[in-house]
């Protein structure tokens, strides 16, 4: 469990330095894509609810240091997509494309509405999402087109991220 927990967070560390230093200087783009969302529905999905939370809040701490946003803003929004998550261990099939795109869109969706929320507690700190704005709808389409093969680049890794639960018991 050691193990799959550190080499998920060295994937996590790899796609939050492409997000930050690559993809957020492309101008072209309206939004940089969520990479380390899909990764926390990846461990999640596949490994349960508390290596969701984990990989969440790891995921979201990185995104608060390498961000302008408040401090604790990602971790909280992807600690609680990481649990949800984690409650359909194994029970969808996500080996396709249908549904692992589904459910990128659906985690998108569900991390606007938390930071939605949040802006309305803390409405001087956070900024929330305009759900029918250009770069809204990029990264929730970009996010539903690269799920699925975010999801087959971290098949290949399966052996190491994916926590055996019959040896575990």
């Amino acid at each position: 469990m050691v193990r799959s927990f550190f080499a998920s967070v060295i994937i996590l560390l790899s796609f939050a330095l492409f997000e930050s230093a690559v993809l957020s200087n492309v101008t072209f783009l309206p939004a940089v894509p969520d990479f380390l969302l899909i990764c926390t529905i990846y461990f999640a999905s596949n490994n349960g609810k508390l290596y969701g939370v984990t990989n969440g809040f790891v995921s979201g701490l990185m995104l608060d240091f390498l961000t302008a946003a408040p401090m604790g803003l990602h971790c909280i929004v992807r600690t609680i997509i990481g649990y949800v998550c984690g409650l359909f261990n194994r029970t969808l099939n996500m080996n396709g494309i249908f549904i692992p795109a589904v459910v990128g869109a659906l985690a998108t969706l569900a991390k606007a509405f938390t930071i939605w929320v949040l802006s309305a507690a803390f409405p001087i700190s956070v900024n929330h999402y305009s759900l029918l704005s250009t770069s809204f709808l990029f990264e929730i389409s970009a996010n539903a087109v690269l799920t699925p093969i975010i999801f087959k680049f971290l098949g290949i890794f399966k052996a190491t991220l994916l926590i055996d639960t019959e040896k575990a018991s």
